[in-house]
């Protein structure tokens, strides 16, 4: 499985974070069902120009240029940002992750190839892939749906396009100004790859010209994949990957959200709450579920009330998986745990359905009351495939988990003080002091805390 990961030349933000955690999905459940899986991701670090465009400056030296660093300071910094947000988000590392900066090499023999298909041509130090010609004899736009009259009508101008044959080309290696700081030598002059070639290039590298599933954003359906489909036709005879998947955009006042629109939210704001936008700070888990409870294929439309649903939605599941661990067994089962793992199997197959996964779980949330409560019965068997289902659907597959805190609510209380504040009811209520018993559960309930009474103790849950 080969995914498009960041050009690293800013802080992660809320797209970033649901292209990872979509694939995250899909690397996790395929790895559950056994199967053996190279996940490569790569980073992007040079030939990325501004607008996605074959001129203007690479937007990792630009960013070098501002902050008066080395180009490879600037990835190196922003790489490091990234795997740490990812790691909060608990976003499982790749197998592989390469850097395009790493693969010239890689990326100059494909070009090569590339000429001497005859679907290329060298013009003023840069070589141009022939999408005219490429045309003839393949269908440029086969994944997108577009043919060439779409795509020049949506072909802007620039300056130096009168290097190309034709406006629909794109450069798989560009000559490089005076003042371009990132470059290498090569065959047709000093210069850099072109920002498609290097997917191409590192695929091809580390699983094989043919593999299974090529990831990354909507945004990068065209020009980015259609375009590295051709380089792979034209380099290798065949399109690389059996299957194309992209997680749609994440919306903010109905705008994709997104930094070429100025409209982002970085990760470490949402972490910290400071952004005009947040009323709050947000706890990865919450990100994630709130993420993971849209399929990857449908817009999601961000808003603090949704981020707080997710994050008491969340909790709920939590606590039922904690309360799993309490519940006693019976000689008989008057609940369907095999269903439901059913149930489970069947939303993970059809394509990777987190938000019906999620919904199911929270059915299995009321079987586990149930039995807590004593209205309903679990036996041995059943309490250990149903402590199966949620061990390997919510915590290996959605790869949620308790934050390091403990359950979060409104005042951020920890799930071992709110035991300790039930503890002390209990002790309260065998001691008679009844007031005492009513103002910890009364105090607990303005919190957000859900109280339940049990012949064995009590419960808690947030409402």
């Amino acid at each position: 499985m080969y995914v498009c990961g960041p050009t690293v030349y800013g802080e992660a933000h809320l797209g970033h974070a649901r292209s990872a955690i979509a694939f995250d999905l899909v690397f996790r459940y395929l790895k559950y069902l056994d199967y053996k899986v190279r996940y490569v991701r790569n980073i992007t670090d040079v030939g990325h120009l501004e607008n996605d465009a074959d001129e203007g400056e690479d937007k990792i030296a630009k960013k070098a240029r501002l902050e008066e660093l080395e180009p490879m300071e600037i990835a190196q910094h922003y790489t490091n940002r990234y795997h740490d947000d990812m790691d909060a988000l608990n976003v499982l590392r790749p197998s592989i992750e390469p850097h395009a900066s790493g693969h010239i090499i890689e990326q100059m023999e494909m070009v090569e190839k590339i000429l001497e298909s005859g679907f290329a041509y060298k013009s003023q130090g840069s070589v141009y892939f022939d999408v005219r010609k490429y045309n003839e004899k393949h269908h440029y736009g086969i994944l997108s749906g577009r043919n060439i009259d779409d795509s020049l009508s949506n072909t802007r101008t620039l300056d130096g396009q009168d290097e190309k044959r034709d406006q629909v080309d794109f450069a798989i290696w560009k000559n490089a100004a005076p003042e371009h700081i990132m470059r290498w030598n090569s065959p047709w002059g000093s210069g850099f790859p072109g920002w498609h070639m290097e997917c191409s290039a590192m695929s091809t590298k580390y699983l094989g010209e043919k593999f299974d599933i090529h990831g990354g954003g909507m945004d990068l359906r065209f020009p980015h994949h259609e375009s590295e489909i051709a380089q792979s036709v034209a380099a290798n005879g065949e399109s690389p990957a059996k299957y194309w998947m992209h997680n749609n955009m994440i919306t903010i006042d109905g705008q994709k959200m997104g930094k070429s629109l100025g409209n982002f939210i970085t990760l470490s704001e949402f972490f910290t709450g400071n952004h005009d936008k947040l009323e709050k700070p947000y706890k990865p888990m919450t990100i994630r579920f709130f993420i993971l409870q849209a399929h990857y294929r449908s817009t999601l439309d961000f808003s603090n009330e949704a981020l707080q649903a997710a994050e008491k939605g969340m909790d709920k599941l939590l606590t039922a998986i904690a309360t799993l661990e309490k519940l006693k067994t019976s000689n008989q089962s008057t609940v369907d745990v095999k269903s439901l793992q059913e149930k489970c199997f069947a939303a993970m197959d059809d394509d990777f359905n987190s938000p019906i996964l999620i919904a199911h779980l929270f059915e299995g949330v009321k079987m586990i009351n149930s039995i807590n409560d004593g209205k309903a019965e679990i036996n041995a068997e059943d309490l250990s495939l149903l402590k199966d289902i949620y061990h390997s659907f919510a915590l290996d597959v959605l790869g949620l988990k308790a934050e390091d805190a403990g359950s979060s609510t409104g005042d951020d209380i920890s799930a071992d003080l709110i035991e300790m504040l039930l503890k002390l009811r209990q002790e309260a209520k065998l001691n008679k002091d009844w007031a005492l018993a009513d103002k910890i559960r009364n105090q607990l309930t303005e919190m957000g805390i859900l109280i339940k009474d049990t012949k064995d103790g009590a419960s808690w849950e947030l409402k």
